[in-house]
């Protein structure tokens, strides 16, 4: 048995997917945050080569592979340089509006 605090206590097996899964959604939040178009398209580019391998592994069903492809195609467009990208999130105001009534 090994003690409280060894280095042991602070890792975490986590499956080959989910890591991916997890640094992909954390380049995301890079790629919504950034302002720099050139960071936004390396970014955009590493988004589309982990879905690529997402959508490939065999550990994932069938129909997630499918989805992962899907969404890897929607951000194979702005990974190409000189395409506009959407408006950069920068924190202030809600990305929606609201409505001003509710049906």
């Amino acid at each position: 048995m090994q003690a409280h605090g060894s280095r042991h206590d602070e890792e975490y097996l986590i499956p080959g997917p989910e890591v991916l899964m997890a640094s992909t959604m954390a380049l995301m939040t890079a790629h919504a945050q950034s302002g720099s178009p050139s960071h936004r398209e390396a970014v955009a580019a590493k988004i589309v080569g982990n879905l690529d391998a997402l959508s490939q592994d065999p550990m994932l069903s069938p129909g997630f592979q499918t989805l992962v492809w899907s969404l890897r195609l929607r951000w194979q467009t702005p990974a190409r340089p000189g395409v506009a990208h959407a408006p950069v999130f920068t924190g202030h105001g809600l990305m929606h509006r609201s409505p001003e009534v509710l049906q």
